[in-house]
């Protein structure tokens, strides 16, 4: 109170306002202007699949809209895609989780948000990963949670380790960990052993795992294990945004702990009613799409392996291991120590659209690029030809 009064005014943003951008999506935005403008640019700044949503899911939101008035839900979701969901768990993963466990959500986002208001009090620590996906630190700030990173670097794959997990609790204060594997920007994945290993650090140590799986089918060698296969008392946030080519449906789900669902129903009645009724009609069909999907996928592996090949020649060989998700991260300490600046010139001169590093690590990441290939190979191979002739 005592420096807004001093600003002159009480008519001023709240404090708790004051977080920074997310970078990626001001990118986005001048990408977009200048595209708007006529210019020639190509996406690799964004998350976003360059697919729709898969037919299947376009069509039976045609007929629900012929015949629904598309009415709120439960806040937890429609019964029947909550058992959807929990069917997908035995098929996927071979668990049975009750369908009691899931809440459906307003993307992952709204995830994060439930399940931090639900674990976590204000001034608490929440163990990140450093590089990390930056919505996770600006969401706590803004809940007033205390950010608690792991780094995460090159030389250990950009996965943490078990002692570093253990010392964010233990040193740092850290009342729950959040973790995404596969990772967004790195690519990289946990091995079923080393997710176990971490787990199992959280549950002896007694503290919240969250696991961040919305990259999970996305995967290019092995596939990605759940944290829920070791520890029923972990937390899982999920989407279709990715995998399934839903990202503008903003619908997305959680496995909790059965003592949690009465906790998530009551933040999610008062701060979002209920989750968009008719991306979850598109949801329920989503699971039966899986021909479309995995040939959205095979184009995706198409444009990494291409990336892996062309990138290295146009001076960006320094890259994290690509196991999974759709990005390619890229240490560029030999061009820039400024990868804000270097991205922008990069956008104006070549009409290439990358996201800076100090995204994901506001210290390290400035001397990194992270580069999206969820658009089409022509884009791909595009974007690739124009940074191999561009004098960095």
């Amino acid at each position: 109170m005592s420096e807004r009064i001093a600003e002159g005014s009480l008519l001023t943003p709240s404090l708790r306002s004051r977080i920074g951008a997310f970078v990626a999506m001001d990118v986005m935005r001048e990408a977009g202007a200048r595209q708007a403008a006529g210019e020639d640019i190509i996406h690799m700044e964004v998350g976003q699949p360059g697919t729709p949503a898969p037919r299947l899911v376009r069509e039976a939101v045609a007929r629900e809209m012929a015949k629904s008035a598309l009415g709120y839900t439960d806040a937890l979701g429609l019964p029947a895609l909550r058992e959807r969901i929990a069917r997908h768990y035995r098929d996927a993963y071979g668990l049975d989780i009750p369908a009691a466990r899931i809440a459906v959500t307003n993307g992952s986002s709204a995830g994060f948000i439930l399940t931090f208001l639900a674990l976590l009090d204000a001034g608490d620590g929440i163990a990140l990963p450093q590089p990390g996906y930056p919505c996770y630190r600006q969401i706590a700030s803004v809940l007033g949670l205390r950010p608690v990173h792991m780094p995460a670097r090159a030389e250990s794959g950009f996965t943490p380790a078990a002692e570093t997990l253990r010392s964010a609790f233990e040193c740092g204060g850290a009342r729950a960990v959040l973790l995404a594997s596969p990772a967004n920007p790195t690519g990289t994945m946990l091995s079923a052993a080393a997710l176990a290993k971490l787990v199992d650090v959280a549950r002896s140590c007694g503290r919240w795992f969250i696991s961040d799986e919305i990259y999970h089918g996305l995967t290019y060698a092995a596939p990605a294990a759940s944290a829920l296969s070791f520890w029923d008392g972990a937390i899982v946030i999920n989407s279709f945004s990715k995998y399934y080519s839903m990202t503008g449906w903003r619908i997305g789900w959680m496995v909790v702990p059965e003592r949690l669902i009465r906790v998530i129903e009551r933040l999610a009645q008062n701060l979002y009613i209920a989750p968009p009724t008719v991306s979850q009609y598109g949801a329920l069909a989503a699971f039966d799409a899986g021909e479309e999907l995995e040939a959205y996928k095979a184009a995706y592996a198409r444009n990494r392996e291409m990336l892996l090949s062309e990138l290295p020649q146009a001076g960006y060989g320094k890259l994290a291991p690509a196991d999974g998700a759709f990005y390619l991260y890229a240490d560029i300490a030999h061009l820039t120590d400024d990868a804000e600046s270097f991205a922008q010139r990069m956008l104006k001169e070549t009409g290439v659209a990358v996201t800076p590093g100090i995204d994901f690590d506001e210290e390290e990441g400035r001397r990194s690029l992270r580069f999206s290939y969820a658009g089409t190979f022509e884009h791909m191979r595009e974007a690739a030809r124009r940074l191999r002739t561009w004098k960095a």
